[in-house]
Formats: structure tokens, C-alpha cells, sequence
């Protein structure tokens, strides 16, 4: 049995200056095979389809995306079987996704989206029509991209932050042992 909590992305808005640098890296690292995306301005000639996104308020703006839930409420929902947890990691596959949108309905976090898909440069059709064939999108952490997320490592404010909960609690009752140490109230 795994023990172990899902890493997620968490933003902190006082930071954010919603630049969207974050949606750009991740629509390039997720489209650079399939389509050949590339690092510089004029070169995409597919939609731009990022896995998470910007969310502007009043006064602040921040980036929404996938918080990895342990008891995932897309992946329970999705009767097509093309939500999967992969290496720890909720992911979606979007050969398999029919497009039904129950994910979207049941994702608390509003981070699943319904985008179309391209291959090799090109929309996708579906089956037997001319519309563009669409598939449930959310955050997949970049899975098996050296280095982690690319949103966390694109981010000119560091506003991004890879959270690994167990990690972090460990940190944090360090911290407070020491503190205790410290003031002797053990």
C-alpha cells in the first residue's frame, strides 16, 4: 500500500503580476513533440491549450491548476477510463477522452478543461466530421519532464511552488522542535 501524498503546484497571489509566462512554458513543453512548438513568438500554429490557468480578480490574479487529489473526484467520474493516476501523478489521456465533461463537473477546483486537440501541427477531427475533435485537459505536473513543472521553473517572480506535503511537514515539525528546544517548553 502507498502511503505517500501527491505533490501540487500552490501559488502565492500577492505575487502574481499575471505576466502568464506559466501558461506559456506549459503549452510549449506539452506541444513540443507532438507539434513542434518552439521557444520564440510566430512560431505556434496551433490554439494555445496550457494546463493550468490565470485567473484574474480585482486586485490580484492567480494561476489555477490540478491540486492532485488523493481521492481524485475527474478520475472517479471519468467512464471512459482516460483519467489514470500515473506514477503518483492524476493524468489524462486524451486519446481515450470522449469529450462527456463529467471531469469538469466534478473537479472542485474548476482546473479541468475541454480543449481541442492538435497533432503533428494540426487540429484533430473527429470521427465521420469536420469539428475538431476536443479532450478533457488539467495539470499533469509536466510527468517526465526533467527538472519538474516547467510553470514553477518559468516563473520570473517565483510565485510557484512544488509542494510535497510530506516534505514539508517533516520541515515544519523540525522547526517547531526546535523552536520548543529553544524556548524550553518541552
Amino acid at each position: 500500500m502507498n502511503n505517500n501524498l501527491s505533490s501540487f503546484v500552490v501559488a502565492c497571489n500577492d505575487q502574481c503580476t499575471g505576466c502568464r509566462a506559466c501558461e506559456v512554458a506549459c503549452f510549449t513543453v506539452h506541444n513540443q513533440k507532438d507539434n513542434k512548438v518552439a521557444h520564440t513568438v510566430g512560431t505556434v500554429e496551433i490554439p494555445v491549450t496550457p494546463r493550468l490557468y490565470l485567473t484574474r480578480l480585482d486586485e490580484s490574479c492567480l494561476p489555477v491548476q490540478c491540486k492532485q487529489c488523493e481521492d481524485a473526484p475527474c478520475l472517479n467520474s471519468c467512464s471512459a477510463k482516460a483519467i489514470a493516476r500515473v506514477d503518483g501523478v492524476v493524468y489524462v489521456n486524451e486519446d481515450l477522452c470522449i469529450g462527456c465533461k463529467n471531469c469538469m463537473m466534478a473537479c472542485p477546483f474548476g482546473a479541468m478543461e475541454m480543449l481541442p486537440i492538435a497533432k503533428k501541427g494540426q487540429a484533430v477531427k473527429q470521427i465521420g466530421s469536420d469539428e475538431i475533435r476536443k479532450s478533457a485537459y488539467k495539470c499533469d505536473l509536466c510527468i517526465g519532464l526533467e527538472g519538474g513543472p516547467a510553470c514553477v521553473s518559468t516563473c520570473p517572480h517565483d510565485v510557484l511552488k512544488l509542494v510535497n506535503l510530506e516534505e514539508d511537514g517533516k520541515e515544519k515539525k523540525i522547526k517547531a522542535a526546535v523552536a520548543l528546544t529553544l524556548t524550553g517548553n518541552l
